[in-house]
């Protein structure tokens, strides 16, 4: 998808009455004072949570992403980089995966990028991350597995990033982690 068609899917759902920033409501529950938005895309999340006065970094693999975010809030810090090997020498206070980032990742690649994510966590910091259930995609079981290789245990799973409860028959699931 084109970084345009991203942007407009968006402001299609707000035009439409929906909450674009539920990710950003998400995390912000946690109360954190900075946050790496890993797969950042065009910025739409890492973008509100600085308006709401974080320090945000953004990171994402796609050139265009990455220059369309910049182009929107060039005062935020934007790398264009692979989750697989990324290093950056700041520690979060929260890790956020929010739309289907980890199921982009090539599957040969994402226990990686879930464990360079977790580098990035702050000691007593959160990884969280919501993606879509559905075939051929990695189950809760594949990320929590990739979670607990990295130190890191679930604290919290929601169907939504609104908190309903996850079920067996939710199709989407927002996780969050944390060292035990």
């Amino acid at each position: 998808m084109s970084p345009t068609a991203y942007d407009q899917r968006w402001q299609r759902i707000e035009a439409a009455g929906g909450n674009p920033h539920g990710e950003a409501d998400f995390v912000c529950r946690y109360a954190p004072r900075s946050v790496l938005d890993a797969g950042c895309g065009t910025g739409r999340v890492a973008i509100e949570l600085a308006r709401r006065g974080l320090d945000v970094v953004g990171t994402d693999l796609d050139q265009d992403m990455i220059a369309m975010a910049r182009a929107k809030a060039p005062e935020l810090t934007w790398v264009h980089g692979d989750l697989g090997d990324l290093e950056l020498a700041t520690r979060f206070d929260a890790v956020v995966l929010a739309g289907n980032v980890i199921p982009f990742v090539t599957a040969e690649h994402r226990r990686a990028a879930v464990h360079t994510c977790a580098r990035h966590v702050a000691g007593d910091g959160r990884l969280i991350a919501g993606f879509q259930l559905q075939p051929g995609w990695p189950t809760v079981a594949d990320y929590d597995t990739w979670c607990e290789s990295a130190g890191f245990a679930c604290e919290a799973r929601y169907a939504t990033w609104d908190r309903d409860p996850s079920t067996d028959a939710a199709s989407y699931a927002v996780s969050v982690h944390l060292r035990p």
